[in-house]
C-alpha cells in the first residue's frame, strides 16, 4: 500500500453504494484525480463535512486497488460566501465543469490550480463577476494549450469554443444567471 498527502479543491462527488462516495479533486502536484471516500454517508461520519464540492482540502489517501482510498481529510477554506448566494455557486460549478471536462487525469498542474484558486476568491469577495469568468475561460484554454494569443474570444464565444472541444453542451451553462 502506498500513502499519499495532498491539497486539493472537490470538484464534484458521486454517491457509490449505501454509505461511500467517489471523490473527483483537483490538486496541485496531480491534477484531476478520483478518491473513494468510505463511509461517509453514514450519519456518524466525520468526514462529511469536509468533502463538499468547491472545498479547499488537504487529505491523505491510500492506494488500494483501482482507486485511492480517502483516510484524512481536513477542510483548509470552504468558501462559505459562495456558498450563500445561488448566483455565485452556479458559476462555480461551471468553473467545476471546465476543470473535470477539460483537464486530463493525473496530470500535474500547479498554475491551472493556481488559477482556479484565484477565480474562487474572486467570486468569494464579488470582485468582477462577469469579466472574472471570461478571463477564467480565456486563460484556462491558452494553459492546457487548446487556444493561441492570435485568438479572440469575446462573450459567448468561449462558450461555444469549449463546447466544441468537449463535444457536448456545457451543463451548468444552461442554468446560469446572465452574469457573463
Amino acid at each position: 500500500m502506498r500513502l499519499h498527502k495532498a491539497t486539493g479543491i472537490i470538484l464534484k462527488r458521486k454517491n457509490l453504494g449505501e454509505a461511500d462516495r467517489i471523490l473527483t479533486v483537483f490538486t496541485q502536484n496531480e491534477g484531476k484525480i478520483y478518491l473513494k471516500a468510505k463511509g461517509v454517508r453514514k450519519i456518524t461520519s466525520k468526514r462529511a463535512s469536509h468533502i463538499e464540492p468547491l472545498n479547499k482540502v488537504t487529505f491523505s489517501s491510500y492506494k488500494k486497488g483501482a482507486m485511492p482510498v480517502l483516510t484524512e481529510v481536513i477542510c483548509i477554506e470552504s468558501f462559505s460566501r459562495i456558498k450563500q448566494n445561488l448566483s455565485l455557486v452556479a458559476l462555480s460549478y461551471h468553473i467545476c465543469e471546465l476543470i473535470d471536462g477539460l483537464c486530463p487525469e493525473g496530470q500535474e498542474s500547479p498554475e491551472i490550480f493556481n488559477l482556479v484558486e484565484q477565480i474562487l476568491l474572486d467570486l468569494s469577495y464579488e470582485k468582477h463577476i462577469g469579466s472574472a469568468i471570461h478571463d477564467f475561460e480565456v486563460k484556462l484554454l491558452t494553459k492546457l494549450g487548446f487556444l493561441s494569443s492570435s485568438h479572440d474570444l469575446t462573450g459567448a464565444k468561449a462558450s461555444f469554443f469549449i463546447e466544441s472541444i468537449l463535444e457536448r453542451k456545457l451543463k451548468v451553462r444552461q442554468i446560469l444567471p446572465l452574469l457573463i
